[in-house]
């Protein structure tokens, strides 16, 4: 294992479109990236990843080389791992069902500014990465999406729906959801790097490969683990940026959508935990996100290690927080309330690192991209007996407006030719 200290250079979005430059230039895969709060740094990224199609179960496990190391060097908080995502799992939609790849060695931006070197095996770091970390000279390149709104009337069906089946004890909760569409020009590295430096979510994340690409700009934890602690951070309950976020706290529907969920994500990690370890930490705080206040919660339990990944995943996902209550129940109704499959959005993206542990988001906020220019962006929420659908409808909007109205950053010319209406990288297909 080793580590090297980069020192300052770009920020997480200039250094993202430098290395994609890079990989373009010699003909390597793009990169993967976590941009936010991941792993209590700033940013990871993986300069090049060769993410290939997977089944669903495999998604974050471990491929049998990983190093056995008995010490990790002072200060190396990642090293490296699997970065990829998990699809909703309950109708096919228009990306695979599951797709990632390993990555032996990333660069990290701590949270006072500083680049790191990070690799699980004994090498130095490239040169001309290293350059590239401290004088990315790639700016922003042209790109385009034409999106169009969701069905509102289909959205209304579906939030009436719901509103019988909790008045018939179905469910008491579900989250009903609908789908922009879209066709795209230009890379999706240009606009996951544009995305993430003008809206700054939490726990964004992209991933591509020659299946498509994803670029998540999600606000939302699902699950991260350090050894036996699990914790997850359910958001439920949304009011637009420019109001007064104590409405939120006030709202009897929000604190009782959230309070819902909070019992369920109880109720998942109670299968797998020590137990009498499930407990609450923090309940109902209100925090920013991109044009949105949310409520959000945090549930933290003990793991033992004898639970794996697989294991662990197999019984939270889906994220409790885009189900309902009783989860099985909800699932099945949504996949008729819903016209379209909900695809990656609602799954998960994220990372599995050997030295780090696991960490993965909420897919919400999630842009997909196929490989023929088509693009999708899931919106929706939880509904309760509460629930108005007019007001329903315009929390959707709400919650997609500052990915919809984002155009590209002002751009100069990359001598790096790019492709016209390709989402996909032609050096995304595995060499």
């Amino acid at each position: 294992m080793r580590i090297e200290r980069l020192g300052d250079g770009g920020s997480a979005a200039d250094v993202f479109r430098a290395l994609a430059r890079r990989a373009r230039s010699r003909q390597l895969p793009p990169p993967a990236g976590l941009t936010g709060r991941w792993f209590d740094t700033a940013a990871v990224i993986a300069p090049s990843l060769a993410a290939a199609l997977c089944e669903p179960e495999a998604a974050f496990g471990f491929p049998r080389s990983v190093p056995r190391e008995t010490e990790v060097p002072d200060g190396l908080l990642i090293g490296g791992g699997w970065i990829g995502y998990r699809a909703y799992p309950d109708r096919t939609g228009m990306l695979p069902a599951a797709a990632g790849g390993w990555t032996d060695h990333v660069v990290r931006l701590d949270e006072s500014g500083c680049w790191w070197f990070e690799s699980l095996l004994d090498e130095p770091c490239p040169d001309d990465l290293a350059q590239a970390v401290r004088h990315p000279d790639a700016g922003p390149r042209p790109w385009h999406i034409e999106w169009i709104e969701p069905d509102r009337r289909a959205h209304r069906r579906g939030v009436e729906d719901c509103l019988d089946a909790i008045a018939r004890g179905d469910v008491y909760q579900a989250c009903v959801c609908a789908r922009f569409h879209g066709t795209s020009s230009g890379l999706p590295t240009d606009f996951f790097a544009d995305a993430v430096d003008r809206t700054r979510p939490s726990r964004a994340a992209f991933v591509q490969g020659a299946w498509g690409a994803v670029a998540s700009l999600s606000p939302e934890l699902f699950l991260a683990r350090r050894g036996d602690t699990v914790t997850s951070s359910p958001i439920k309950g949304t009011l637009p940026l420019d109001e007064n976020p104590e409405l939120l706290r006030r709202s009897v529907k929000d604190v009782a959508e959230n309070v819902m969920i909070v019992d369920l994500v109880r109720n998942d990690l109670g299968q797998v935990a020590e137990p009498g370890s499930v407990r609450v930490t923090d309940l109902l705080r209100v925090k920013p996100a991109p044009g949105v206040w949310h409520l959000v919660s945090t549930v933290a339990a003990t793991v033992p290690g004898t639970v794996n990944a697989t294991e662990l995943l197999d019984a939270t996902f889906p994220p409790a927080s885009v189900t309902g209550c009783p989860k099985h129940s909800a699932r099945q109704l949504l996949a008729q309330w819903e016209p379209d499959p909900r695809g990656v959005y609602c799954g998960t993206v994220g990372m599995h690192s050997p030295v780090a542990g696991l960490e993965l988001n909420v897919a919400i906020r999630t842009v997909e991209f196929d490989a023929a220019g088509r693009v999708g962006l899931g919106v929706g929420g939880g509904i309760t007996i509460d629930s108005d659908p007019a007001a329903e409808w315009q929390e959707c909007l709400d919650k997609a407006r500052s990915i919809v109205t984002l155009t590209p950053s002002r751009t100069h010319p990359d001598p790096t030719p790019a492709s016209r209406s390709a989402p996909a990288d032609p050096a995304s297909v595995p060499r």
